[in-house]
């Protein structure tokens, strides 16, 4: 088990009306204290900072919601999801409805080559609406 560093105290000017605000928002998502909140809103923009340059390793997830009759986009999909077979750790296929499906890759790799992968499935025509989420494989936190 890898070991925290040591915690450095830091002081921070606010306008009370925003920490007000702060507080009220980091409330309502469950922290019990605002360091927590201020080391999560640090990570993000850490993640945010990674994803930005291309080239650090992410993993995350393409949700694809798309129209299965729509002709030949299941093989194309699939097709597009074979090419990229390195970087797609896992998919779950869910039929919403008659019509609708909904798709979630699990996908992992450099943050362009995430993203690229992402764009070409989401632009495929025929698919509704789609959405890239990255996150951090937690090293270098």
């Amino acid at each position: 088990m890898e070991s925290m560093s040591e915690l450095a105290r830091i002081g921070v000017a606010i306008d009370s009306d925003l920490l007000d605000k702060f507080d009220t928002l980091i409330g309502e998502r469950g922290y019990t204290n605002r360091s927590e909140a201020f080391r999560d809103l640090i990570r993000e923009e850490l993640v945010r900072k990674s994803w930005d340059e291309g080239e650090a390793d992410v993993v995350g997830t393409v949700t694809l919601v798309y129209d299965h009759h729509v002709r030949m986009l299941s093989e194309k999909l699939m097709d597009l999801q074979h090419d990229h077979h390195k970087n797609i750790l896992s998919t779950i296929h869910v039929h919403l409805d008659h019509d609708n499906c909904l798709e979630v890759l699990i996908v992992k790799g450099k943050g362009k080559d995430v993203k690229k992968i992402a764009e070409a499935l989401i632009s495929t025509k025929g698919v509704k609406h789609g959405r890239l989420t990255v996150t951090t494989t937690g090293a270098g936190l």
